[in-house]
């Protein structure tokens, strides 16, 4: 009983020991966090000095001018410098904060204000997100609303951290950010998408996010709007709000995000003109002005030391009620440090100094907060001020890596709120007949960036269509399966229903009834009330050049998708509504950066192209790099022609030449030995009876594919079809005729007959002789090659060629431009034309091969005939990498691809179909010297290459049309362009 007892009475004792040191340790901290000044520098001896000399350099009324910030601008006139100019020296200002203007504007004011004032300024902008909101020429981040989707802080630190650096550029010291604001209220008219979200904990970790970014790189952070403006359906700027929420209320929910940012050292709050009467019942009484909202709710409540900065003193809010001067006066006294935006300063120091008189308060108090203002101002850096460095000045501002970290953001921002079924990432691309529909907005973008992934319709209407529109819109979309609409057209305004018309609401509805219809918001996360009910839609949060681009690459599975929905807009679309989709892996877009490539080092290409067409090498050309399954660069150069009477685009249409080989015929092939339907040891006529009795029967396909199986270079089979420089009238006419329909040119048409012919000639065409001594042939590059495996390939599957790889590859990727004949299915003025023929067709060839011999088969053959863009090759080069696997489908077996794609021969660089680098090192052959010996792809006659590198996951596209007018132009090859600039891609792979 007794140990029972003893027992008892120990584990009491021990429960209360340490109660009490949990308790000494809780109040140490409450303690430490009392002491902790968020104002301090590292070198706190140095800064107090510095303080201390500065105040006793001034009169009071001097220095009072520290407690001071007003308003400068540099997109106004010389009246306006003049001004501030004025207030500077004679009031002695404590800084400016910038409103609209242009960085080198700006940059070249500040250096001037700076100049002429006895105590360095602090230089502040309200740039919630980024310099952008207030400047031009300059990259915008993300508003809040839209970060308040993403699922990883550490990307809204990364954008502090930069929005840091850019302020430093331009010499400034505060941002008015972040909006800490709940907002509660989907109504709210000023805040909504400035603030994170609805619930407290993420606004929270969003703000804590973006203020350590900003304050761990030197720029004072500032959280607004105290004690909170998310419950409001009025505007500050424009009248008194009046909040009626309790102070509990407020203090469980308002206040929640401010202790978190004080916690973690916040450096300065932001006072917003609200009236609460649980705060402060006095009539119209902004908390700008309350004693109890400033000083004992913050300050001591709070325990909060930083900054405490009013709202901008010229907001109806305040001046409703009180007068300039008086106003700032007021904030003074209800314990406000830095009076912003005053309307009257010297009324206002003025007043204040009447103020000590009465006994209002006391000047030390005054001058502690000026000492206050000078701590900061040490803090950042402002006791050792430098002069801007105005020169690349917008370069720096916009660097590689803000872009990227921009693209990052809105990226996973992006929010798949609806996915009935997970219809989304579109599969199956085949299967369906695409249209996209943009309302009530410019989509140029985004419906360019959905042709990158499949062959569209593009359609697009204004807001509240009348019927005859809508009818016409119907009809349009009739023989489509999936629509993908845009809307564009969104504002942020609650009254005005967010610009979103029910009339174009209910025509999306009335489409989803019989299509696969997705719905796609760019614009205000309340807005997608709207969308309830659709069983596909997407919130992209904003209408820029971004949104628009990425949205199509979650929506063809190019990206995963992470975001989640911030706000709860409805019944079925609560806050936390959608979430990670896992994408398929297809091509997606951004900048060199992305990929560790240097884009400085990129810009070298721009160089090359611009010298071969001055010099005439080509007159047009397109340049595209993939790493890592990104795009992250595509270019166009140049025109169509020499008389520039189109400009290249990234989607003109070349004429592929002899990439033809790998990219149809190998790939057939590829396609045939994957699934152990030819043995490439195997003689050809074991597939071609017809063959046995030539001397090609017993030619090995492996032999055939490595260029050394004894076939010529090439015939030029269109001799025998011309006389004395005309053509046979056996064989052609100049319009369709019965038993003349296959399309050779424009105006000309041959014999149907006439592949059976060529084919003949082939077959029975003599083979190079054996060398003395050897009883293999040696490698000789032939084109006989590829009309022997088209024959096998269309034999074997039963199918022409075109139509065997168009259903089994270019379809089922998406591509809409790999296609034989394109004049058959785009319009002419897509594609580049090639050579002003004299010899042959007598014609500009533009929508036909340019090859003779693929002509003649009526566009169609293994060596020659295929066009298409670049992006659409680097999809095919993307599905090699991949080991034959591409978005959802599977096309080729893994090791059939390797085998193909390595060298074959001790006699050549070849593979099979495929071109290699030389083996020597330092030898590049086709490819540059830096290429890997692993690399793979083929050139083509028309000025065209296509190259893959497994190694680095590097893909590497070049069109040109360097046979315009004349196919006996080698610049091209002489200057060795293609391989340049295939090395300069390398070089821009290596780490500085």
């Amino acid at each position: 009983m007794r140990i029972k007892v003893w027992g008892i009475l120990i584990t009491i004792l021990v429960i209360f020991q340490a109660d009490a040191v949990m308790g000494w340790e809780k109040a140490t901290e409450d303690r430490k966090r009392e002491e902790r000044d968020p104002l301090s520098a590292k070198d706190q001896r140095r800064q107090l000095a510095w303080v201390d000399s500065v105040f006793h350099s001034q009169t009071f009324e001097e220095r009072l001018g520290q407690l001071f910030m007003v308003a400068a601008y540099s997109n106004k006139d010389a009246r306006h410098r003049q001004e501030i100019a004025r207030l500077i020296r004679e009031q002695n200002l404590g800084g400016l904060i910038f409103f609209q203007g242009g960085p080198i504007r700006q940059a070249n004011l500040t250096n001037y204000f700076q100049s002429i004032s006895n105590i360095p300024l602090f230089i502040a902008m309200d740039a919630e997100w980024g310099i952008n909101m207030r400047l031009d020429s300059v990259l915008a981040f993300p508003k809040a609303m839209t970060l308040g989707a993403l699922h990883r802080e550490d990307l809204i630190y990364d954008m502090g951290k930069e929005m840091a650096r850019q302020f430093k550029e331009l010499g400034m010291h505060i941002n008015f950010a972040p909006v800490v604001d709940v907002n509660s209220n989907p109504n709210n008219p000023v805040i909504g998408f400035r603030a994170f979200g609805e619930e407290k904990r993420l606004v929270a970790k969003k703000s804590v996010a973006y203020m350590k970014g900003l304050q761990d790189h030197g720029v004072m952070a500032n959280a607004k709007h105290f004690p909170g403006h998310g419950d409001t359906e009025s505007d500050s700027h424009y009248t008194l709000p009046v909040i009626k929420h309790s102070e509990n209320r407020i203090k469980d929910i308002d206040l929640y995000p401010y202790r978190e940012l004080i916690d973690q050292d916040l450096m300065s709050v932001m006072v917003a003109h609200l009236h609460i009467p649980s705060l402060d019942s006095e009539r119209n009484k902004a908390t700008t002005l309350s004693k109890y909202v400033v000083s004992d709710l913050l300050k001591t409540q709070m325990n909060f030391n930083g900054l405490v900065f009013t709202d901008a003193l010229n907001m109806k809010g305040v001046t409703s009620y009180y007068k300039p001067g008086e106003v700032d006066m007021m904030a003074l006294l209800a314990g406000n440090d830095i009076l912003l935006y005053s309307q009257d300063v010297s009324k206002a120091k003025e007043m204040i100094i009447q103020a000590i008189a009465d006994g209002k308060i006391s000047r030390e108090e005054v001058d502690e907060r000026i000492k206050k203002v000078l701590k900061a101002k040490y803090w950042a850096g402002l006791h050792e001020n430098k002069p801007i460095e105005t020169d690349n000045l917008l370069d720096r501002l916009n660097s590689p890596e803000t872009k990227l970290l921009a693209e990052k953001l809105y990226a996973e921002a992006i929010t798949v709120t609806s996915n009935r079924n997970n219809v989304l990432p579109l599969k199956y691309l085949d299967l369906k007949q695409f249209a996209s529909l943009t309302i009530g907005g410019d989509g140029k973008v985004f419906q360019q960036k959905l042709s990158k992934y499949a062959p569209f319709d593009h359609l697009e209407m204004p807001k509240n269509a009348d019927a005859a529109t809508l009818a016409r819109i119907e009809q349009k979309l009739t023989d489509h399966n999936t629509i993908i609409v845009g809307l564009m057209g969104v504002n942020n305004s609650p009254s005005r229903g967010f610009g979103i018309n029910g009339s174009d609401i209910n025509f999306i509805k009335k489409l989803s009834k019989e299509k696969t219809v997705i719905t796609v918001l760019f614009g205000n996360a309340y807005g997608a009330k709207n969308l309830e009910g659709l069983p596909h839609h997407i919130m992209a949060f904003e209408n820029n050049e971004f949104t628009q681009s990425l949205s199509p690459e979650i929506i063809f599975g190019a990206r995963n998708a992470y975001g989640l929905l911030p706000v709860s807009v409805s019944e079925d679309l609560r806050i936390g509504s959608g979430g990670y989709m896992q994408g398929l892996g297809r091509l997606s877009y951004s900048i060199p950066e992305s990929q560790g490539l240097n884009s400085k080092k990129l810009e070298e290409i721009d160089k090359i192209m611009e010298i071969s067409i001055n010099k005439r090498a080509f007159p047009g050309g397109v340049v595209l790099i993939a790493k890592n399954g990104q795009v992250v660069f595509e270019r166009a150069y140049g025109h169509y022609d020499y008389k520039k009477s189109k400009p290249v685009s990234t989607e003109t249409v070349y004429d592929l030449a002899s990439i033809t080989k790998v990219m149809s015929t190998t790939q057939a092939v590829m396609f045939l030995a994957s699934r152990n339907l030819i043995d490439m040891d195997r003689p050809i006529g074991d597939y071609l009876p017809e063959l046995k009795q030539t001397n090609k029967g017993g030619l090995i396909l492996k032999d055939i594919l490595a260029h050394e199986a004894g076939l010529v270079a090439f015939i030029p089979h269109y001799a025998k079809t011309v006389e004395a420089g005309r053509w046979k009238s056996e064989y052609y006419r100049e319009r369709p005729e019965p038993g003349f329909t296959l399309p050779v040119s424009n105006d000309m048409y041959a014999k149907n007959s006439l592949r059976d012919s060529l084919w003949t000639w082939t077959i029975k065409s003599d083979l190079r002789k054996l060398e003395p001594g050897r009883r293999k042939h040696s490698y000789v590059y032939s084109d006989l090659t590829m009309y022997l495996l088209q024959e096998l390939v269309e034999r074997l599957t039963n199918q022409p060629l075109d139509a065997f790889v168009t259903q089994n590859f270019y379809e089922p990727l998406g591509l809409s431009t790999l296609t034989f004949n394109p004049v058959q299915k785009m319009p002419m003025d897509r594609i580049a034309p090639t050579e002003d023929d004299i010899t042959f067709r007598k014609r500009l060839i533009q929508g036909y091969v340019h090859d003779p011999g693929a002509a003649m088969y009526g566009g169609v053959a293994g060596h020659a005939g295929l066009f298409g863009s670049a992006n659409d090759l680097a999809v095919m080069m993307q599905l090699m990498l991949n080991g034959g696997k591409y978005g959802d489908v599977e096309l080729l077996d893994k090791n059939t691809i390797e085998a193909f794609t390595k060298r074959q021969s001790n006699q050549s660089r070849r593979g099979w179909g495929w071109d290699k680098p030389e083996p020597e090192r330092g030898k590049g052959g086709s490819a540059g010297v830096l290429a890997p010996k692993s690399t793979f792809g083929h050139t083509g006659f028309t000025g065209t290459c296509v190259w893959a590198d497994p190694e680095n996951e590097l893909i590497y596209v070049f069109l040109s049309n360097r046979v315009h007018p004349d196919a006996n132009n080698n610049t091209l090859l002489k200057d060795e362009i293609r391989t340049r600039i295939h090395d300069i891609i390398y070089q821009a792979m290596r780490k500085s």
